[in-house]
């Protein structure tokens, strides 16, 4: 599986919320299936996704500029929900 095209196969075809404020709201709804989180996202928020449960983490190995790019956005996003796949496999990684 290739990250990169699942993750936007995911934003095309599913439903996807972006940015650290979006995704702990889906977190707090139960809505969250995977959240993704880019490896310089802030300390505390890594801290807060480790006090939650309900749902896979899987680490970005890149920047937040980077991980915005790998959602086709203009724009940095150190973390992101999957709540719908959609036609992505991209609920299939592992956690790390």
């Amino acid at each position: 599986m290739d990250f990169n095209t699942s993750l936007r196969r995911a934003i095309k075809t599913g439903d996807v919320s972006l940015g650290r404020n979006s995704t702990k709201e889906k977190i707090t709804e139960g809505n969250a299936k995977l959240v993704v989180v880019a490896d310089n996202c802030p300390e505390d928020f890594k801290n807060y996704l480790s006090e939650q449960d309900g749902f896979e983490t899987y680490g970005f190995k890149g920047s937040s500029a980077q991980l915005g790019k790998a959602c086709g956005k203009p724009f940095v996003v150190s973390a992101l929900a999957i709540i719908d796949a959609g036609e992505s496999d991209i609920l299939s990684i592992k956690s790390t």
